[in-house]
């Protein structure tokens, strides 16, 4: 069983959020000053959930690829957004804390890549101001979630791979004319209205005035 799928089942008491705020603060000061993060990354954070952890790559400095911005608890609602991201390998991601009380706990990831979410493991949560990075650089599939809030759906995934073709490949329709069609689909309304007129017109003109003389009685001259 994931991690996530036995938190979600113990979450359903309703003071399990409660518990989890209360035993934050006395684990606060435990884990300051961690380093030496798996992936060549190094960690640094400030107690009481304040302060920022940034990932760097091996050689020091900051990240020079791509990066990603993830919102944690945007406008105080329990959900990462964008909540399913698709990424190039070697993307940093930027996690920002817009509201309180959140952590990201890794529930799955592929086969070594050492991503340990945020500092502090389960117990440690933060708040409003935060922000943690993480740069991946193992292709596939991670899964995580916010450990106070996961029984109320509080997950996400990241999904890195070699490319990601421009525009993010996130569904988005389309214009005609950037795919080299060179009309607006009002243009194919009205011309489909107009040959149905047409067709309506020719028909009552046909059968109204359209008797030839091969066509007219035998003894008319």
């Amino acid at each position: 069983m994931k991690r996530r799928d036995f938190l979600r089942t113990a979450s359903g008491v309703t003071g399990a959020a409660a518990a989890v705020g209360a035993a934050s603060a006395g684990a606060a000061a435990e884990d300051q000053g961690r380093s030496g993060a798996p992936n060549n990354t190094t960690t640094t954070g400030a107690p009481n959930g304040t302060g920022s952890a940034n990932n760097t790559t091996a050689g020091g400095g900051a990240p020079s690829g791509p990066t990603k911005e993830v919102v944690v608890g945007p406008g105080g609602s329990l959900v990462y957004e964008p909540a399913d991201l698709t990424i190039a390998n070697g993307t940093t991601v930027n996690f920002v804390w817009d509201s309180d009380n959140h952590n990201i706990v890794v529930d799955s990831q592929p086969d070594g890549a050492g991503w340990e979410g945020t500092p502090g493991g389960d117990s440690k949560t933060y708040d409003t101001g935060y922000e943690y990075s993480h740069t991946f650089t193992t292709n596939g599939e991670y899964a995580y979630f916010c450990q106070p809030h996961v029984g109320a759906g509080m997950e996400a995934t990241i999904t890195v791979q070699d490319s990601v073709s421009a525009g993010g490949g996130g569904g988005k329709e389309q214009d005609p004319e950037h795919m080299g069609v060179p009309f607006q689909a009002h243009f194919v309304g009205l011309a489909t209205i107009l040959a149905i007129i047409s067709s309506l017109l020719f028909t009552f003109y046909t059968l109204k005035y359209g008797e030839s003389a091969h066509t007219a009685a035998p003894n008319k001259k």
